[in-house]
């Protein structure tokens, strides 16, 4: 239930964009940020603008080159966002922020339950994950077994 404290908490109002990292936010991620590489010129790239530009793209939708104009060129965005992905950076940063959140709503940093639905259970009762994807997938038939003949279907044509 919304109370007027998690109201402030969400409250987004103050932030350029709704996807803006907050103060407590980029202190959460900065330290999963890579440092600059060692040598050559040194960074002159903001990487919290960086990260806003990503998180942009990534609760927008919106591609690449409509990168509203006060955010890092769209090439830097993309280009770190692609080493993020890379090094793993980015789930890094979710689970800090997951378990942050958890905390702050006063549950422990790990779930103690699940919900598994059936479609999951079937599939874990077929042993293995790799038969997950053939569990899921719909039986094709062929044309012999079709309720309708090739003369039957050739005659609606």
């Amino acid at each position: 239930m919304w109370t007027c404290e998690h109201r402030r908490a969400a409250d987004r109002r103050g932030l350029r964009y709704p996807s803006d990292l907050t103060d407590a936010e980029w202190a959460l991620v900065a330290p999963f940020v890579p440092p600059a590489r060692h040598g050559g010129r040194k960074r002159e790239v903001d990487m919290r603008e960086v990260l806003n530009g990503v998180f942009y793209v990534l609760a927008t939708g919106c591609q690449w080159n409509a990168l509203p104009k006060d955010l890092p060129p769209k090439s830097t965005v993309h280009d770190y966002f692609i080493l993020l992905d890379r090094e793993r950076a980015l789930e890094r940063m979710h689970e800090a922020l997951y378990l942050a959140a958890r905390e702050q709503a006063g549950k422990e940093a790990s779930p103690t339950a699940a919900i598994i639905d059936s479609q999951s259970a079937r599939a874990a009762q077929k042993g293995a994950l790799r038969w997950t994807r053939k569990a899921m997938t719909r039986a094709r038939r062929s044309r012999a077994a079709s309720a309708m003949s090739s003369s039957t279907r050739s005659a609606f044509c």
